[in-house]
């Protein structure tokens, strides 16, 4: 084996083991993070555990679940339950989007300063290839069959005498036999056993998937600082990614708050472990939903059914119209005053964005104004793409119905989305102002351009070997601390003067000529230099007892 082809081989075992590391780890933490929100929200006394956390899986990274039923009453079938589900489960895909990227981000560092982009794709191709592949085993394993049985609704009440059921609600009591035989069809469903099925579409979760993953990654790339790129991207490093980790950072820390908030409230709750498990599976859902309204992008939505129960007070009361709403933060804050915190603390989120912006971007010799202009208009454009994609990530569209011989036992349903060219237009204006804004504070404070990346110093025309070639050293001597005066330098001191001593005066005085050195004396005849390390004697030396001369 040749030496080239050694490298290659351990270049292509680092990628694979990469690759394998990333998506391993990736799709374990949301695995655990998915079957303990379901075992907090007692999903599992349903069905099984298993199937159900593969499909929470698949719909975290873009997959589709197709939900089907039928139901069995009065001793006949035909009855069907309709569902549908377009939601994802921002909380196990936050998880597992964060430990990927991180892998894949640290394995760039050991490229070195710059990466091949032939290397970068190979990389990036691995982590995909692979993460569809255990994507196509969870869409496999993600079928699973939920029993309901009627008999536990508690709907049946004891017979009148009459031979008919008599009807108990509770908190009514006995309404006897109103409406002639409906407590008799009603009190039948405590007989009915209800069988919810679903199952993992792997064409379109496959697709959904790959999506995923390749936004993931790219935002990666855009957002680590201190991962190495291309020689021909090498201006993401001072123009792009300062924004993107600032941005990054914010709405991970906003989802943070959120599960702190949800770990503070859980005890005062009737049902702490379902509110904990509620948090762990969709707690950015409901935090990154607030985001564009509290930046004052509208949102459109009905509600129906028991599916109004999830939604948070007073979101509830608006959407009980049963037509469709427009919600803004001026409605909200009309049935509840404290709404109008949420617009504070988002103004103060895209605040930190900018000031995280102005400290991660290298300030060079720019000034206040130009250099908060700078950054109000990179963090304008970064806003402007991510408000309408967060908008994207969180709409709703829930639908549920259960019919039994034509009546409509059950009905709910929910709808929420957000105006997507309202939430570009409203982020790019939010984005250069919190960005001119922070620009502004980071230079008063001193610490702009402060937490800048290495790579992210603009470097000279020409300039292509590693940093460390540019740093100081013998052949590249760094900058005095302070200009030299000729009071304190001893080498502008006339000869013989003490150098530690105080001046005799302020003046340069006048260099003396230089002396003469003294002549050098007489080199040894028969001596050459370079010879011998020790000149030859001048004697010979005596011969040995009893040798020869």
């Amino acid at each position: 084996m040749t030496m080239t082809s050694g490298r290659r081989a351990a270049a292509v075992a680092d990628l694979l083991l990469t690759a394998i590391a990333a998506v391993s780890w990736a799709f374990l933490t949301m695995a655990g993070v998915a079957a303990l929100g379901l075992h907090l929200v007692g999903a599992d006394a349903a069905g099984s555990l298993g199937p159900m956390t593969a499909a929470v899986v698949v719909l975290a990274v873009g997959g589709s679940v197709t939900p089907s039923g039928s139901v069995e009453a009065f001793g006949l079938t035909g009855a069907g339950a309709h569902t549908t589900i377009d939601i994802t489960p921002l909380g196990v895909s936050l998880a597992g989007a964060l430990l990927l990227g991180w892998v894949f981000a640290r394995s760039l560092r050991g490229a070195g300063p710059t990466v091949r982009g032939g290397e970068l794709a190979a990389r990036a191709g691995a982590v995909a290839v692979l993460f569809l592949l255990l994507l196509g085993g969870l869409a496999w394993a993600g079928s699973s069959t939920v029993t309901i049985d009627g008999s536990g609704l508690g709907l049946g009440g004891p017979d009148s005498g009459s031979g008919r059921p008599r009807l108990e609600i509770p908190g009514l009591g006995d309404i006897g036999d109103i409406g002639g035989g409906l407590p008799e069809r009603i009190a039948g469903l405590a007989d009915a056993r209800a069988s919810v099925g679903f199952s993992v579409r792997t064409g379109p979760s496959l697709l959904g998937g790959l999506v995923w993953v390749l936004a993931v990654l790219l935002i990666t790339v855009l957002a680590a600082r201190r991962a190495p790129l291309p020689r021909r991207l090498r201006a993401l490093h001072h123009g792009v990614r300062p924004v993107a980790s600032a941005l990054r950072a914010v709405l991970v820390l906003s989802v943070a708050a959120g599960l702190a908030a949800a770990v503070a409230a859980a005890p005062g709750d009737g049902h702490p472990r379902r509110v904990a498990g509620a948090a762990l599976l969709g707690a950015p859902n409901g935090v990154w939903l607030g985001v564009p309204l509290g930046l004052f992008v509208p949102l459109r939505g009905t509600a129906s059914g028991s599916l109004l129960q999830v939604l948070p007070h007073p979101l509830d009361d608006l959407l009980r119209m049963g037509t469709e709403q427009t919600v803004t933060v001026g409605r909200i804050a009309d049935l509840e005053p404290v709404a109008w915190l949420l617009p504070v603390g988002c103004a103060l989120l895209m605040l930190t964005a900018g000031v995280l912006t102005a400290a991660r971007t290298p300030r060079g010799t720019a000034g206040s104004g130009a250099f908060a202009a700078r950054c109000g208009l990179s963090l304008g454009a970064a806003t402007a793409v991510a408000l309408p994609l967060l908008v994207l990530a969180t709409r709703v569209k829930a639908g549920a119905s259960l019919s039994v011989l034509g009546i409509d036992a059950m009905g709910a349903g929910l709808e929420l989305a957000g105006s997507v060219p309202r939430a570009l237009v409203l982020g790019a204006a939010w984005g250069c102002g919190a960005g001119l804004t922070g620009g502004l504070l980071a230079c008063a404070a001193g610490v702009a351009g402060r937490r800048a990346s290495p790579p992210a110093h603009p470097h000279p025309d020409g300039r292509t070997y590693p940093d460390l070639a540019y740093r100081p050293g013998p052949y590249t001597p760094s900058a005095g601390y302070r200009p030299a005066r000729e009071e304190t330098n001893p080498y502008l001191r006339p000869p013989g003067e003490d150098p530690f001593s105080a001046p005799t005066q302020t003046s340069r005085s006048p260099m003396p000529p230089p002396r003469r050195p003294p002549p050098r004396p007489p080199r040894r005849p028969g001596y050459r230099y370079g010879s011998s390390p020790v000149p030859p004697p001048d004697d010979r030396p005596p011969p040995p007892p009893g040798g020869r001369r």
